[in-house]
């Protein structure tokens, strides 16, 4: 027989639930928990697993048994206090002490944090407006220029290195004579003004031919970082292996090729494609700004109290976030650790207040799908999914095994919310 006994919490938006296994199903877990210790028991006259129950409790005591049979009760505690407690809104993983143990049973008690309280304030008729996007030529002048420096050419020339210029080069580093670690290279294309190297080093080279051997001498920084060499002269014995013009596509028909954009096939039309990209990217940015802004003003005038494991948990998901992010680009959270000198409690400390605000967003948001009575028809949760699993290129039940309906449902909602904020018909 299982009990439930409830207490409140000194702390708001808490509960304090204490569940108690006791009677048959406590014996159950003590004879589970006997059987499988007395497979590995040593007691005199019997063979492992032999030994009857009182002999095993004589010998090791009833209270060897305890450990293991409270951590299978309190799996059947937790699911017992989620079913008793379904009315209530848990927001966080709920605490749990074991408060007492006994032959007769033991008993837990479950901390629970609960969805606080909303009281909202103005969320219609907000102030903040949405910025007007604007293109200017310059921009649509840099936006081409970057599309023609990612299609230049290295092309090998005759001559003296110039600035520009691609040097190949081979180098190794000599500090007081003596070779340092990290300071060899071979077929090394450096840009010549590119400033990737040392002070000094680049210019240096302006002037050499292919085949031409030169020793250079520079000063590493104060601020490199290794302790050995930073403020330290070093010579470089260097040799040039070749000598590249880079050379940047001219607005032709090549380089529409190349771009491989349909339509494009002059100066104008590139010009007009770039420009639509432009305002595309600007109007984005614009109306993400735009509700930043009309989320934050719409809760500076909300009350919440919102409990700190809340504000834990979210920036929790943000590390997790985070630590998906770099391994797609082949780094582990601990590599970053050691990369940028952080640690997890300074990244915590970092994502605290933007934690902070997600969560006071989230429940600012649910509040006002509650008083507004928000919901989402079978029509428009239909069109979503249609429209999803074109996007997406999935099944209708693939696409639904993935997100589930209540998650698309809602996120409706939410869009619904965002209408109302800025005004929109929702």
């Amino acid at each position: 027989m299982k009990k439930k006994e409830e207490t409140k919490s000194e702390i708001k938006n808490e509960k304090k639930v204490t569940i108690k296994i006791e009677g048959k199903d406590w014996e159950k877990l003590i004879d589970d928990a006997f059987k499988k210790a007395n497979k590995t028991a040593k007691i005199a006259g019997f063979r492992p697993g032999k030994a009857p129950k009182e002999v095993f409790i004589k010998h090791y005591g009833m209270e060897s048994l305890y450990y293991e049979a409270s951590n299978k009760a309190v799996e059947k505690a937790y699911d017992k206090m989620l079913e008793e407690n379904n009315d209530l809104e848990i927001v966080a993983q709920p605490r749990v002490d074991m408060t007492n143990i006994g032959e007769k049973g033991v008993e837990f008690e479950f901390t629970l944090t609960l969805k606080p309280e909303v009281e909202l304030g103005t969320y219609k008729g907000l102030k903040a407006k949405k910025e007007k996007v604007k293109v200017t030529k310059e921009e649509i002048a840099d936006s081409i220029e970057h599309m023609r420096e990612h299609y230049k050419e290295n092309i090998v020339k005759d001559g003296k290195v110039e600035n520009g210029d691609v040097a190949v080069i081979d180098f190794e580093g000599f500090k007081d004579g003596v070779a340092f670690d990290g300071g060899k290279g071979e077929n090394y294309s450096l840009e010549i003004g590119s400033n990737t190297f040392i002070p000094g080093f680049e210019e240096q080279l302006i002037g050499m031919k292919a085949g031409e051997e030169k020793e250079i001498h520079v000063t590493f920084p104060e601020e490199y970082h290794s302790e050995e060499l930073k403020g330290q002269p070093v010579t470089f014995k260097v040799k040039v292996n070749e000598v590249k013009e880079v050379k940047i596509p001219e607005l032709d028909e090549d380089f529409f090729n190349d771009l491989g954009m349909e339509g494009i096939n002059s100066k104008e039309s590139l010009e007009k494609q770039v420009k639509e990209n432009i305002e595309a990217q600007k109007e984005r940015k614009a109306e993400d700004d735009w509700l930043n802004a009309l989320l934050e003003e719409a809760a500076s005038t909300m009350k919440v109290d919102i409990p700190e494991v809340m504000i834990e948990d979210e920036t929790s998901r943000m590390i997790d976030e985070y630590a998906q992010n770099i391994q797609m680009q082949g780094i582990t959270l601990e590599q970053f650790y050691q990369f940028t000198g952080l640690t997890e409690d300074k990244l915590r400390e970092e994502y605290k207040e933007q934690a902070r605000k997600r969560v006071t967003y989230r429940l600012m948001i649910d509040a006002i799908i509650k008083k507004e009575k928000i919901e989402v028809t079978d029509k428009e949760f239909e069109e979503e999914v249609t429209k999803m699993c074109e996007k997406y290129q999935m099944t209708k039940e693939d696409f639904l095994k993935n997100f589930g309906e209540d998650m698309i449902r809602y996120d409706l909602r939410v869009r619904k919310v965002f209408d109302l904020l800025k005004g929109e018909k929702k």
